[in-house]
């Protein structure tokens, strides 16, 4: 069984960049899929990037393309999001998900909590 575990978030300003790192606490991820979502206080859930198991497709959210960079290296079990440029509005707790050979992401970290200030 896979758990994940996120760490890196923090307090930062505006203009700021942060990365966030998603890694099995146990399994493998080299065959799961991975992907970011981030929920606000009072907001549902929402899709931030999404990398295959290879790494050759990465999709992003319109609200994060061209600031955030999801990668992977399969070989030290760990996901990442590179943010930079970070607004207010990206402020929320970001979770890792995984899911393997499945359309629902079934594997949750326990999320990392990002603040940005104006």
């Amino acid at each position: 069984q896979v758990q994940l575990v996120e760490s890196g978030g923090a307090l930062v300003q505006a203009g700021d960049s942060l990365k966030l790192t998603c890694a099995a606490a146990s399994g493998r991820l080299s065959a799961f899929d991975m992907a970011w979502f981030r929920q606000a206080p009072g907001n549902e859930r929402q899709f931030v990037a999404s990398i295959n198991w290879n790494g050759g497709i990465i999709n992003y959210a319109p609200a994060v393309k061209g600031r955030f960079t999801l990668s992977r290296d399969n070989g030290k079990n760990t996901a990442y999001l590179q943010m930079n440029s970070l607004k207010p509005e990206d402020t929320a707790t970001y979770y890792c998900a995984g899911r393997l050979r499945s359309n629902e992401w079934d594997v949750w970290g326990q999320g990392t909590q990002v603040t940005v200030s104006s």
